[in-house]
């Protein structure tokens, strides 16, 4: 489950971002080529929160598409399947370009500090 990698990273992020806020949600945008299941990354976020400003945020995943330029037929596309083939012509000799960002976008904070002393990190 590679999504624990990316998650423990955002949390980090966020954490320095925080400075002691208490964090409520935040925004992450990622590229398809990243293959990230919505669960697994929404449980890897919680996960690696426990214990921390971020512990009982929401996470928002908006996931981008990546560029399908198909080498049989010339069309370019979009989609956010890893293993796309064109959706024109039906041919999977494509070259994928863009998809490849993690990025966070936003983060809400709440009223108040974070509580972390009951799960120290």
């Amino acid at each position: 489950m590679h999504e624990i990698g990316m998650c423990e990273g955002l949390v980090e992020l966020i954490q320095r971002q925080a400075m002691g806020r208490r964090v409520t949600a935040a925004r992450v945008r990622i590229g398809a080529r990243h293959a990230v299941v919505d669960d697994a990354f929404g449980q890897a976020f919680a996960l690696a929160a426990t214990g921390t400003a971020v512990q009982d945020a929401v996470v928002e995943l908006v996931v981008m598409p990546m560029t399908v330029g198909c080498g049989a037929c010339g069309s370019r596309s979009e989609s956010v399947d890893p293993l796309a083939a064109c959706p024109v012509c039906g041919d999977d000799g494509v070259h994928l370009t863009g998809g490849e960002e993690l990025i966070l976008e936003s983060v809400t904070y709440g009223e108040g500090a974070a509580d972390v002393s009951r799960h120290p990190r």
